[in-house]
């Protein structure tokens, strides 16, 4: 028996293969958009992918597993309440899937979301690991505030954190300490607010160290899930839909995003995101265009600020980084609303003022700060005490609030997201000098008054 794990950095996702060497046969569990490195990894070990579990319609990224299931004839395993309209075999409470000397284990686990199931791995007659899906994170459980308004069955936040505790206390915090925690997702995902960077762990380790498992009661446990938790982007109820649909294949719907010619303009009012680099950027773009620029979070950014109800152009500085950022972009199931995608390296239609962060430092009264980290970012302490409070993911519906009669300064944490923030200032307030921290923002960490 072996079990491979597969990890998307950019979404912090794992997913996994569980292969039987005596059978030659291998059961993927929430497998990514992409589905060519499983085949690689079928082929390398001369198997066969005979089936796919889908933990729950995840939120965060787009599955293969309708793909695969079509190219291989693997069996799709999904909770009956997900409503699945692929064909697939009901794995509810209970149900089984026996590979050689492996027996894999249906755990209804709702809490997460209503149809989340975990899968509990037995080889010759002990169970040895769990795959808990988006139901127990290394350090955390999963956020239960997803289902309100997505999915086949809704559910409100507070009914789905007692259901998760519920699912942790009766069910996995029943398998034996040694049994081995594979999670969908590390550090650095949105589907949980204090995930560890570890990749793996234990049940025992985990009722020690993660805080979801101490002793609580259920009302205490509400409290502290329902706090707290990282923004929804815009993409989440999209890519649930999807996901209980099934996706397009990858390859053809990747390669089926329209082309434009280099530097080509689109038209009036469209939503333009150019992926270039700030400071290229900065020197000349398209009037409203967005800077999300390409990173190891483009596709979060992306599904945060053009939601999935809008076509939009997709500009790159040449055709390698677009064609990454269109993979990217089918993470998502965004490159299904890509309008058009083009190089562009030459337009001086809108610049960016640089600004004077020595002047800036020296005359604070006279700018208006916009502060577009997330309100729990805010939460843990300010940089500048009198700073406006704009999420990044509600900046292009709000930022009409910022008032427009002096200089606007826009700051994040570090640097990346104020790209982003501040072309989108500038496209709402076109009569206002708006200008963006950037990096510089590490210098009034400490706090400035």
């Amino acid at each position: 028996m072996k079990i491979k794990q597969f990890e998307d950095k950019g979404l912090a996702h794992y997913s996994y293969a569980i292969l039987s060497e005596c059978a030659a046969a291998i059961v993927l569990v929430d497998p990514a958009r992409d589905p060519q490195p499983y085949y690689d990894y079928a082929s390398e070990n001369n198997a066969k992918i005979v089936g796919v579990i889908e933990t729950h319609p995840h939120a965060d990224f787009v599955s293969s597993h309708l793909e695969i299931s079509n190219k291989t004839g693997a069996t799709i395993y999904a909770h009956s309440l997900v409503g699945a309209d692929y064909k697939h075999t009901a794995f509810d409470e209970g149900a089984t899937i026996e590979i050689g000397k492996i027996r894999l284990k249906s755990l209804h686990t709702p809490g997460h979301s209503p149809d989340s199931i975990s899968i509990v791995l037995e080889h010759e007659g002990k169970d040895k690991a769990v795959f808990t899906g988006d139901t127990l994170f290394i350090g955390d459980v999963g956020r239960p505030d997803l289902r309100e308004s997505a999915g086949n069955i809704t559910a409100k936040r507070e009914e789905l954190a007692r259901q998760m505790y519920h699912s942790t206390r009766e069910k996995l915090m029943k398998l034996d300490d040694s049994v081995t925690v594979y999670p969908a997702h590390g550090s650095g995902s949105l589907c949980g607010k204090a995930l560890s960077d570890a990749n793996s762990s234990t049940i025992g380790a985990e009722k020690i160290g993660n805080y979801a498992l101490q002793q609580m009661s259920e009302d205490a446990f509400v409290k502290i899930l329902t706090e707290d938790q990282p923004f929804i982007p815009k993409y989440f109820g999209y890519d649930v839909g999807l996901n209980k649909k099934g996706a397009p294949d990858y390859k053809p719907s990747i390669e089926g995003v329209k082309m434009l010619e280099k530097n080509y303009k689109p038209e009036d009012r469209a939503v333009i995101v150019d992926a270039r680099n700030e400071q290229v950027f900065k020197k000349g773009h398209y009037k409203g265009a967005i800077n999300i620029q390409n990173g190891g979070k483009f596709e979060t950014w992306l599904g945060s600020i053009v939601g999935p109800n809008e076509k939009y152009y997709l500009a790159a500085e040449n055709e390698a980084q677009l064609q990454d950022l269109i993979s990217k972009a089918a993470k998502i199931g965004y490159e299904l609303l890509i309008k058009g995608a083009f190089v562009l390296d030459t337009v001086y239609e809108e610049k960016t003022p640089e600004i004077n962060v020595g002047e800036f430092r020296e005359n604070m009264e006279d700018y208006t700060i916009v502060d577009i980290r997330n309100t729990s970012e805010v939460k843990g302490g300010k940089f500048f005490e009198k700073a406006i409070n704009i999420p990044l993911p509600e900046l292009r519906e709000r930022a009409k609030e910022i008032p427009a009669d002096k200089p606007v300064v826009v700051h994040c944490a570090g640097g990346y997201r104020s790209a982003a923030g501040s072309s989108i200032v500038e496209a709402a307030l076109p009569q206002t000098k708006v200008l963006d921290l950037s990096e510089a923002v590490n210098k009034f960490k400490d706090g400035q008054k």
